[in-house]
């Protein structure tokens, strides 16, 4: 993957979530919930404030959840991305 965020967005890889219930039953594509949790792949080098630039508090390969909706989807060579801002990522998983 070669892509670089500008300002404060963050690229992001989607964590796949279970395909099973705890039931055992397999869920088709178009049942499955969106992912939520992703690992971050690039940074961009940080947001603007009064003049300054200001590094982003996320780093490459923190494990994050993110907000249901945000961000562009992107797919390149066969694999998708997300691109968002930081401020639509809400924790970063320890």
């Amino acid at each position: 993957m070669n892509i670089k965020p500008l300002g404060d967005r963050v690229v992001i890889k989607a964590i796949e979530t279970q395909e099973t219930t705890k039931s055992g039953i397999v869920l088709p594509g178009s049942a499955k919930e969106k992912p939520m949790q992703g690992e971050v792949l690039a940074v961009g080098s940080g947001e603007l404030i009064e003049g300054k630039r200001v590094p982003l508090e996320l780093k490459v390969g923190d494990k994050v959840i993110y907000s249901k909706y945000a961000g562009t989807e992107v797919k390149i060579e066969e694999e998708e991305y997300l691109i968002l801002r930081q401020n639509d990522v809400l924790a970063i998983v320890e």
